[in-house]
């Protein structure tokens, strides 16, 4: 007997339908939106959108490194780039935590914020949640330009729903990300990398502290977030 399972088409209509509701209300709101069906029209559409010359920011994005953003911008050449959190080969950070601390400054006063999204609701909300609030901030205030890339498998009905998505599904898979990948053993030793389950901890590597909820835009700033959904399974 042959397995029913749902096809990539399939997958990607229901993404279609999801992303259609999610780009309306988030239009509404004053935030640019758009839809791209995979990851590569993705791709397409952010680098059309840096301009040669300006100074793009970012921050740590499973999203962005699937996407293929940050090596595009590198292979470019043509743009200056400020990540705090680039890595080596193997994983390990090549700044210093004073270094790191000065090139999130550095990032506020960027051309264009080039980043992922914990969750977007289909009333048009954007829902994120950091560690340190480096990322939440410059996409409220800042970088003149922010550009947000997206799996439409991040749309969920409310902000009620964005946040136990983050807390019992994001966090505590991105908290073992960093301490695997990363090689950071006091990741590691949160609660909810030991058992998979947020315990509202407060240990001093804790990944969830700072919690937004962008509801829209000032009219002054109209335009200056573009959400670009992709019709595929991105990030965490």
């Amino acid at each position: 007997m042959q397995e029913d399972r749902v096809t990539r088409e399939e997958e990607a209509a229901f993404y279609t339908k999801l992303s259609d509701k999610a780009i309306n209300s988030l239009r509404k709101r004053g935030i640019d939106a758009q839809y791209a069906s995979t990851r590569e029209d993705a791709l397409s559409m952010v680098m059309a959108m840096i301009p040669e010359g300006v100074t793009v920011g970012t921050a740590d994005s499973m999203t962005l490194q699937e996407v293929g953003v940050i090596a595009a911008i590198q292979k470019r050449g043509r743009n200056p780039l400020i990540n705090p959190f680039e890595r080596d080969e193997a994983g390990n950070r090549i700044y210093t935590e004073e270094q790191r601390d000065q090139l999130k400054r550095q990032v506020f006063s960027c051309d264009v914020y080039v980043i992922g999204s914990n969750a977007v609701t289909l009333d048009g909300k954007l829902v994120n949640t950091d560690a340190g609030g480096n990322r939440v901030a410059a996409m409220i205030y800042g970088p003149r330009k922010v550009i947000i890339v997206m799996g439409a498998n991040k749309i969920v009905r409310d902000a009620d729903a964005a946040i136990r998505r983050i807390r019992e599904l994001a966090a505590p898979q991105n908290a073992l990300r960093i301490g695997l990948k990363h090689h950071s053993k006091e990741h590691l030793e949160l609660p909810c990398t030991k058992t998979g389950v947020c315990s509202d901890c407060n240990l001093p590597k804790r990944i969830c502290r700072y919690t937004t909820i962008i509801e829209g835009v000032s009219a002054e700033h109209r335009g200056r977030i573009t959400v670009i959904l992709v019709g595929e399974k991105l990030g965490i």
